[in-house]
């Protein structure tokens, strides 16, 4: 019995007859009909390492910590609430959900080992976090690089933690387009001198550097000596051309104030003018509005009546010259003076926050 078969000849599918027991019909059997080989598989058996590594590295946990060790960490990890269990760097966000979730799923921990079955944990990760516990950045080291941060978004340039404790006094200068004031307070929040000046030629005509030389040496000759010069951090947007010429007066006046105020940089390299962020001062006497600030006006005339009626007032006018201060700011408060008012406010914000908040 013959079959047909397809055969490619010329491009072209030809069918021609086949008989059943030749070798072609067998070859061309075989490969449309393979039949599946019975041959047996090599199987290659699947090793499970965990077990093995687990209990190495539960024996590598106990070299590496002592029974006592082993009992604070457990202690903590048993005990400690989501929120305690953040206070360490390395159990923030998911790891300590996941400790709390599988202590209450599980029960508590038993040994080291066993944290290793918290998801996120491995075998690096848990004697990292057994470390953390032992030794917590919760104490000192954690509040000075706090404190630190904190510094460096607060005041620029930095300088060292025992510079600021040493603090006796400080100016603190805020200039605006019209005028410049400046607050000199002691370490005890006393107000030794507080007023204000008007230069009207700057911001008129042309930008001449011995014009700026002039007006703010005279400015400085009147300034008290201390300890630190503080000026105002602040200034419009790049973005706003129109107001280009505002910003290059508040470039060249903190310039020459840097300038004329840092007598013995030349000679020590120490820095002893500060530029401080005008909207932490803000923040700090809760006058910003989203990212506007208020007139601190009211804060001002409070800190006043406060020196007066208060035994132990936030700020110290002295006898001497409370009734001055006080005649000065009712003259003023019917116009717009904040460089007055933010001269004051920027001192008693520096002490608070950069000087006292460093104190052990």
């Amino acid at each position: 019995m013959n079959i047909l078969s397809l055969l490619l000849a010329g491009g072209r599918w030809r069918c021609f007859p086949v008989p059943l027991g030749s070798s072609l019909f067998q070859s061309l059997h075989n490969s449309c009909y393979r039949k599946k080989s019975t041959a047996p598989k090599k199987i290659i058996p699947h090793v499970d390492f965990s077990d093995e590594n687990a209990k190495e590295s539960g024996k590598a946990l106990d070299k590496l910590f002592s029974s006592e060790q082993q009992a604070s960490i457990l202690h903590v990890l048993n005990t400690a609430s989501n929120k305690e269990l953040e206070a360490f760097t390395l159990l923030r966000g998911k790891k300590s959900l996941s400790i709390v979730d599988h202590r209450e799923k599980f029960g508590p921990f038993q040994n080291l080992e066993s944290l290793m079955n918290v998801p996120l944990f491995q075998y690096k990760t848990t004697i990292q976090v057994c470390n953390s516990i032992l030794n917590p950045e919760t104490g000192g080291k954690k509040r000075k690089l706090q404190e630190n941060r904190l510094l460096r978004k607060l005041i620029k340039p930095e300088i060292g933690r025992e510079r600021l404790k040493a603090i006796n006094s400080i100016v603190s200068i805020v200039s605006g387009t019209r005028r410049i004031a400046w607050a000199h307070l002691d370490r005890q929040l006393a107000v030794l001198d507080w007023q204000q000046t008007e230069y009207c030629r700057l911001m008129k005509g042309t930008y001449l550097s011995s014009a700026y030389l002039e007006e703010i040496s005279s400015v400085v000759s009147k300034m008290p000596k201390a300890d630190f010069y503080v000026l105002e951090k602040t200034g419009p947007s790049f973005q706003n051309s129109s107001l280009f010429p505002i910003l290059l007066h508040f470039h060249i006046m903190e310039a020459m104030l840097y300038a004329l105020l840092n007598t013995t940089f030349t000679r020590d390299g120490r820095h002893q003018v500060l530029s401080m962020n005008r909207n932490a001062v803000g923040k700090h006497f809760e006058l910003m509005i989203g990212d506007t600030r208020t007139s601190g006006k009211e804060v001002v005339k409070q800190l006043l009546s406060e020196s007066v009626l208060k035994e132990e007032p936030r700020v110290f006018f002295p006898p001497d010259k409370i009734v001055r201060y006080r005649q000065m700011f009712s003259s003023t408060e019917q116009y717009r003076v904040e460089e007055l008012y933010d001269s004051l406010l920027q001192a008693i914000a520096f002490y608070e926050l950069a000087v006292f908040n460093t104190e052990s």
